[in-house]
C-alpha cells in the first residue's frame, strides 16, 4: 500500500505532516509513504525509515492562490505532484492539508472522478454526544446540487460508513427545516423521494439541532448548506471554551476549579476536534484523496493516514463504482 502526502500543505508543514508521516510509516505495516515537499526542510524531521521517500519541489500552492489556475500553472507543486504519483499509479491514494480548493481541482483533473459519479463530494466525520461521529456529505465541493447528486453522496457516504467506520447498516439522513415527509425546497422533497428507492438504510428528514445527538450515521446535504453548517459547528465549539475558559478565570475560586477539571476539559476538548476521525474524504474519485484540516497537528496527520489505508485496504472506490452501476443499470430496465 502506498500513499502520496503533501508536506507542505497545512498550517504547521512541514513538521507536523512529516511527524505524522514518520508515526504512520513506523506504525502501520505493509506502508508505503512519499512525501513530496522541500527536501532541506523535510529531512530534520525524518527517523531513517526504508518505507519512506521524498520528492523534492519548492515550489507551493497557497491558501491565497485561486485553485484552478494554480494547479494548472504550478506544474511542480508539492499538492500537484502529489496528485500525479495517484495518477500515474505510483500511489495508492493522496493526502493533503493545504489548499481545499486546489486539492479539489488536482484531484478531479489529475486523479479524475470514477465512472458514474458526476459531483464528488467533501465529507468530514463530525462529532457526537456518544463519540462514534456521523458523516457529513457534501461540505463544500458543490455549493449548488440536483436531487440525483444528493443520492448519490447518500449512496457513497453508506458505502464508506459501513466499509471503513465498520457501522452496520448506517443510517442516512438528509438535512432538512423538519423531519416530517414533505418539508423543504424543491431540492430536498425530490432527492427524499430518490432515497426511499436506494440500498440505503434511508432514516428520513433530520434537523441540524440533533446531529451532534447521534440522529443519524451519514447526513446528506448540498454544498452550501453543508459548508455552513460545518462552520457553525465549528465555531460554536470555538465559543464555547472560550466562554468556559473566561468563566473560569474570574477569581481564585474558580481558577481552582479550572485546575481541577482541567483533565476532563481536554476530553471534552478532544470530543468535539473533528480532525480526530481524520480528515475530509473528497469522495467521488478514482482513488482515496483525502483532505487534513489546515491546522492539523502530527496527530490529525495520522489519523487521515489511518483513514486512507483502511479505503484502500477495504477498496472503498470499487464498491462505490460497482453499487452506482447496479443502481444505474436497474434505473434503465425499469
Amino acid at each position: 500500500m502506498k500513499l502520496a502526502i503533501d508536506a507542505m500543505g497545512g498550517d504547521h508543514a512541514p513538521e507536523a505532516i512529516v511527524k505524522g508521516a514518520v508515526e504512520a510509516a513506523d506504525s502501520i505495516e505493509g506502508l508505503e509513504i512519499t512525501l513530496i515537499g522541500d527536501e532541506s526542510r523535510i529531512k530534520p524531521f525524518l527517523k531513517g525509515q526504508s518505507n519512506l521517500s521524498i520528492i523534492h519541489t519548492t515550489e507551493v500552492i497557497t491558501a491565497d492562490d485561486e485553485p484552478v489556475r494554480a494547479v494548472r500553472r504550478k506544474k511542480n507543486a508539492s499538492m500537484v505532484l502529489m496528485a500525479n504519483e495517484v495518477k500515474e499509479g505510483r500511489a495508492d491514494g493522496c493526502i493533503s492539508a493545504g489548499n481545499t480548493g486546489a486539492l479539489m481541482s488536482a484531484g478531479l483533473f489529475l486523479v479524475g472522478r470514477m465512472k458514474g459519479v458526476e459531483r464528488p463530494a467533501l465529507s468530514p466525520t463530525l462529532p457526537t454526544e456518544d463519540g462514534k461521529g456521523f458523516l457529513m456529505l457534501d461540505v463544500g465541493a458543490n455549493v449548488d446540487a440536483k436531487p440525483d447528486h444528493l443520492l448519490q453522496y447518500a449512496v457513497i457516504g453508506s458505502i464508506y460508513a459501513e466499509n471503513v467506520r465498520n457501522i452496520d447498516e448506517p443510517r442516512v439522513g438528509l438535512l432538512n427545516v423538519g423531519t416530517e415527509e414533505g418539508k423543504g425546497n424543491d431540492l430536498t422533497k425530490k432527492a427524499f423521494r430518490l432515497m426511499q428507492e436506494a440500498p440505503i438504510n434511508f432514516v428520513g428528514n433530520v434537523e441540524a439541532r440533533d446531529l451532534m445527538s447521534g440522529v443519524a450515521d451519514v447526513v446528506v446535504t448540498d454544498g452550501f448548506t453543508g459548508n455552513v453548517t460545518l462552520k457553525t459547528i465549528e465555531g460554536t465549539a470555538m465559543t464555547m471554551f472560550s466562554m468556559i475558559k473566561q468563566t473560569f478565570m474570574t477569581n481564585f475560586k474558580t481558577k481552582i476549579a479550572a485546575g481541577l477539571a482541567k483533565n476532563d476539559l481536554k476530553k471534552l476538548k478532544d470530543q468535539l476536534d473533528y480532525s480526530e476521525y481524520g480528515g475530509a474524504g473528497l469522495f467521488g474519485l478514482s482513488a482515496p484523496v483525502i483532505k487534513a484540516h489546515g491546522s492539523s497537528n502530527e496527530r490529525a496527520v495520522l489519523n487521515a493516514i489511518r483513514q486512507a489505508c483502511q479505503m484502500v485496504e477495504q477498496d472503498v472506490t470499487m464498491t462505490i463504482s460497482t453499487t452506482l452501476e447496479e443502481m444505474e443499470q436497474k434505473e434503465d430496465e425499469s
